[in-house]
């Protein structure tokens, strides 16, 4: 990149989950990296709990999944309960995923699994290490931290900002915020229980005192979350609990001890974009909704998933600017769906009209048990629906693609995929030859071919016999987004 002289590719700005998988996949693709963090360690407490399907698989393309799924408690029913009664008790069980479960991980053990990850990989976050400034230049970023007092400066290709809601770096980019805050404040309780709910069952409770969503982090563990009107005390008493889940939750489920309790206040709005120039932001620091649905660290991890490889190709000559604008593109509407329905669901779950209460409790019971609905829910929850469709860099409804040969950390890394049948073959090779070292040919039961971009998303997929439009379609993806000059500033 010209003359500027880089110390790293990637500067990771904030070690929570989201930087830490950023990281943890640059490793894997053989950037240069660095995470600095202002704690002087990780958290300690559980915060976030749910990880999806769709999160699920693509650890499992990063080669980070098996100690997740060791580490959950698997949840595969979601029941909806009422004054008493249960409105819905549908079944989450993807069949399109070899994920079929919900995977209750606590905050601070996914964070030690990543942070174990990364120093397997020869990598460490730089603790006490702040963040405080940047200046873009053509060929890359300047940037100043401040470590226990001390300034560094360093050379970087591009930061991403993974700083949380109070994001730095978005507030140095001067993007706006869009949204507004929940009147209610929220509390957050992980405590034990009885064993009167199955382990793995999560329960959403309606409620006119406000929503509470009941999330098993095992047998007799529960993560409890509610709105409540003002806040009682510092934190969340024991005593606060077991009112509301008796005002609120269903009867028998006992709160014997508290193991950790917070209270905190919650907006939903999103970053205007997440890209300026050089500089990127990712996970809360683009984006902050209502808890109740699980999303938000979910969410994150699939900015991250979404930007690596644009970045992997980017620095390695390979990927434009167009590619690198189809961050914000891609990722701002499945941010906005995801306020939307958590925002809604947190609306519907609380609403004080007794009206709309008594529509709520009679529409639940009738619609839940019908298929499509079912399957709608499934999809939109697991994170499965994802696709990418508007997609400046897409051609067709840019749905996931996921099976066998993309698993284990090795299966899909900086390369398109090509899969095709035999009868195809000739061509796939024609096309591969124009774009060496981007476009890997693979044999494929299905009858076409199907160009499958590194994150697993489908960018391009005809059926049948291939011809010289089809081909001609498919070079066009590929020359918006791929430059064929190629450049070095990425290490390995």
């Amino acid at each position: 990149m010209g003359n500027f002289a880089l110390d790293t590719d990637v500067l990771i700005v904030g070690a929570g989950p989201v930087g830490l998988f950023l990281a943890n996949d640059c490793a894997r693709r053989g950037l240069r990296w660095r995470l600095v963090e202002t704690r002087p360690n990780q958290s300690e407490h559980s915060k976030a709990l749910a990880i999806f399907p769709r999160t699920l698989e693509i650890f499992d393309m990063a080669g980070l999944v098996r100690p997740f799924v060791e580490a959950a408690n698997r949840v595969t029913t979601v029941t909806v309960v009422a004054h008493g009664r249960r409105l819905a008790h549908m079944r989450f069980a993807p069949e399109e995923s070899p994920y079929r479960f919900v995977a209750m991980v606590p905050q601070d053990v996914t964070e030690r699994l990543l942070v174990s990850e990364l120093r397997r990989r020869g990598g460490d976050v730089e603790y006490n290490t702040t963040f405080r400034s940047a200046e873009e230049h053509e060929d890359g970023v300047t940037v100043t931290l401040d470590r226990q007092g001390v300034p560094i400066t360093l050379q970087a290709a591009v930061v991403v900002g993974c700083d949380g809601a109070h994001s730095t770096v978005r507030h140095l980019l001067d993007i706006g915020f869009e949204g507004a805050a929940y009147e209610a404040s929220f509390m957050l309780a992980d405590i034990q229980t009885n064993d009167s709910v199955p382990a793995n069952e999560l329960l959403l409770c309606p409620s006119e005192f406000g929503p509470v969503a009941i999330f098993p982090m095992n047998a007799i563990r529960r993560r409890v979350v509610a709105t409540i009107d003002e806040p009682e005390g510092d934190v969340p008493s024991l005593e606060l609990v077991r009112k509301i889940l008796a005002q609120r939750a269903p009867s028998g489920i006992e709160a014997q001890a508290l193991h950790w309790s917070s209270y905190f206040r919650i907006h939903h709005r999103h970053a205007q974009r997440l890209r300026v120039g050089r500089l990127f932001i990712a996970g809360d620091a683009g984006h902050i909704h209502s808890p109740f649905g699980g999303q938000g660290m979910n969410t994150g991890l699939h900015d991250a998933w979404n930007l690596v490889w644009k970045l992997d190709l980017f620095l390695r000559g390979r990927g434009n600017q167009r590619l690198l604008d189809s961050y914000t593109s891609e990722r701002i509407p499945v941010i906005q769906n995801v306020i939307a329905t958590t925002h809604y669901l947190t609306q519907v779950m609380g609403t004080p009209s007794k009206i709309a209460q008594t529509l709520r409790d009679a529409v639940i019971p009738m619609v839940s048990r019908l298929a499509p609905f079912q399957h709608a829910f499934v999809e939109r929850l697991s994170e499965l629906g994802i696709a990418y469709s508007d997609s400046p860099i897409v051609e067709g409804p840019g749905k996931r693609f996921f099976d066998d040969s993309l698993r284990g950390g090795k299966g899909i890394v900086s390369r398109f995929l090509l899969m095709v049948d035999e009868a195809n073959a000739f061509e796939a090779k024609q096309l591969s030859e124009s774009y060496r070292d981007l476009v890997e040919v693979r044999s494929f039961r299905r009858s076409g071919m199907t160009l499958v971009r590194p994150d697993g998303y489908i960018a391009y997929e005809m059926r049948g016999r291939v011809g010289s439009e089809d081909l001609a379609s498919m070079r066009d993806v590929l020359d918006r987004q791929t430059e064929t000059k190629r450049m070095t500033t990425a290490g390995n």
